[in-house]
């Protein structure tokens, strides 16, 4: 597919101008011509401002992309601007090219006669199960605008979460980098220097030392063994994690983990709550919903306990009492279910159920950055004072003596 610009008068002579995917420009004088408008002038875009573009503007698209997207075309649905046409007056604008390519697509198979949802579904990668659901239940209840706005909301609140959880993960990632250079520095620069001095002074050496140099000898002889100990590690856990029984393993050590588990599971319940609340109040079935929630998480245990869930409300069970059996969800969200469930009131309850595990992973978040500030310091203290006593001591004998 080739890139036109055109410039093109409507039946007023106001003019039209824009850019329109297609084969040939002949494609694009017959589009226009189908458009009511007369074609004025056809022009491709070089290629190398296209690749200018792409190199420039091409990149991942974010959740705050999603979002920035719904909130516009909420906007101009609820102005009584057709969803087509701000879709094909928005494409034009968005900044990521990908994005705008998949716009301008979405539009081009909306002309032919499918639906906003029915095209959206097309791009799985960016758009999921729960945008396409969404859109369908607005476009089907006839409030499409108010399923727009949701997700636009939905896909603000997962950017902020998403990016409190990767900070709370980052920050021992960096810890543990930053003691690994530091020894790796002082077994590199500092070490090897002194044990030159030992060997010129000769005589025997403090205990600690002793104790000390043998440590070090024994990295520096065994080396490339350890590094390929560590490899093998690797490996043998990559290839665990890609087995049922090894995936599940390591599933279960990740919510077990101390204070991270605890994040990682309360951000999903969080997660949860939003999504179903959401997709409650733009009228998608609760069992279309626990499908939908059971692809958000790679997390076995997670999605097990929300497919046993699915499983007991197609048994006639409530949602709260499936929840409860699952074994993963705490009781709060068991008993805030119920209510939702008994004032038929969900997704209000879910909100707001939701909102209190934000401000507890919130919580969370603060408390590990307060427990790994000190850590940090004691243990890179620690690693400074055995060093500096194993190094010094045999100087302070000889000075003694």
């Amino acid at each position: 597919m080739k890139s036109f610009n055109y410039i093109a008068r409507d039946s007023l002579g106001a003019r039209k101008q824009g850019s329109k995917q297609a084969a040939t420009s002949n494609d694009v004088l017959n589009w226009l011509r189908e458009q009511s408008l007369t074609p004025v002038s056809v022009t491709e875009i070089a290629q190398s401002v296209k690749q200018n573009r792409q190199t420039s503007h091409k990149k991942h698209i974010k959740s705050a992309d999603l979002a920035a997207l719904c909130w516009q075309l909420t906007t101009m649905v609820e102005g009584g601007i057709p969803i087509t046409t701000a879709i094909d007056t928005l494409a034009g604008d968005v900044e990521n090219l990908q994005l705008r390519q998949i716009m301008q697509q979405v539009v081009e198979k909306m002309e032919k006669g499918e639906t906003f949802s029915g095209s959206l579904a097309q791009f799985p990668k960016i758009f999921n199960q729960l945008s396409c659901a969404m859109i369908l239940a607005g476009e089907t209840g006839g409030n499409l605008a108010e399923s727009l706005r949701r997700l636009a909301e939905y896909f603000d609140n997962r950017d902020e979460l998403t990016r409190k959880v990767k900070g709370a993960m980052a920050y021992p990632i960096f810890v543990v980098v930053f003691i690994v250079v530091i020894v790796i520095f002082m077994m590199t620069f500092i070490v090897p220097r002194f044990r030159g001095i030992f060997d010129q002074f000769g005589g025997d050496l403090p205990a600690f030392t002793k104790l000390f140099m043998g440590f070090y000898d024994m990295l520096r002889f065994n080396l490339a063994y350890i590094i390929a100990g560590v490899i093998a590690m690797v490996v043998f856990a990559s290839a665990m994690l890609k087995t049922p029984k090894g995936h599940y393993l390591f599933c279960k050590i990740a919510l077990g983990f101390p204070l991270l588990g605890k994040v990682v599971s309360q951000a999903f319940i969080a997660i949860f709550c939003r999504t179903m609340a959401t997709l409650l109040a733009s009228g998608v079935s609760v069992l279309e919903v626990l499908d939908i929630l059971s692809t958000m998480t790679n997390n076995d245990i997670i999605k097990s306990s929300i497919l046993q869930t699915k499983e007991r409300v197609v048994g006639g069970v409530n949602v709260s009492l499936g929840l409860a059996a699952s074994g993963f969800f705490p009781n709060m969200v068991v008993k805030m279910v119920q209510v939702g469930e008994e004032s038929g009131s969900m997704s209000k309850v879910l909100d707001r159920t939701a909102d209190y595990y934000e401000r507890k992973v919130d919580s969370l978040i603060t408390t590990i950055m307060g427990l790994l500030e000190p850590i940090m310091i004691v243990t890179v203290g620690a690693i400074v004072l055995v060093v500096v006593l194993a190094l010094y001591l045999p100087i302070f004998s000889m000075s003694d003596i």
